[in-house]
């Protein structure tokens, strides 16, 4: 692939809707999304608010939403797919479910091995990470090479998440669909200016 990777936006874990509503709009009229992911740690009546909320100001603007885990949430809210956290697992079920005009996608961590199996299952997009120095990942961060093989060797879209640097973009930018971005910007006292300096 050439073309710049898109933004692809995550909401901040454990939100609550009516904090995240004025945030989202914003942030949302200023960049470009190509996708809006709901991201889990918050309880199940308030992730729904958040699904009726993400999804009016994400489908107002023409951007698809997919939310992590809840194959059933998206799909009595009204959004476009789910975003699965254990790799390849779930991607058969889920498509099962959802049916074949949903979004599917599986975070697949540092495994080349998970990406095929979740891309052969039907996902849409494989998402590898983290990319940058994280506690959170499997291991070591996903290296860029992974991500070059990807882009050389596979058609399924691929997204890179987690501790993003405004350096990991550029790096990771000609081999990349999709760049994930939530948790690096909304610690931020002004997320739009974090976003900014990320981004452009």
């Amino acid at each position: 692939m050439t073309d710049a990777p898109q933004l692809y936006l995550m909401t901040p874990a454990g939100a609550q809707a009516s904090a995240l509503a004025p945030l989202l709009g914003r942030v949302m009229d200023g960049f470009e999304v190509a996708c809006l992911r709901i991201r889990g740690g918050a309880e199940e009546d308030e992730l729904a608010r958040l699904a009726d909320l993400a999804r009016e100001i994400a489908h107002a603007r023409d951007v698809a939403v997919v939310i992590d885990d809840h194959v059933k949430l998206a799909q009595r809210h009204g959004l476009d797919g789910v975003h699965l956290t254990d790799g390849a697992r779930g991607v058969r079920a889920a498509r099962k479910e959802l049916g074949p005009d949903a979004i599917v996608g599986a975070f697949c961590g540092t495994s080349r091995h998970d990406g095929i199996s979740a891309g052969e299952a039907g996902a849409d997009y494989i998402s590898f990470g983290p990319v940058g120095d994280s506690a959170l990942g499997r291991g070591g961060p996903a290296p860029l090479d992974l991500f070059q093989w990807w882009s050389d060797m596979i058609e399924i879209p691929v997204v890179a998440e987690g501790a993003v640097t405004r350096e990991l973009i550029r790096q990771l930018s000609p081999a990349c669909d999709f760049i994930a971005i939530g948790p690096e910007i909304w610690g931020d006292n002004d997320p739009m200016a974090a976003l900014s300096t990320l981004w452009r």
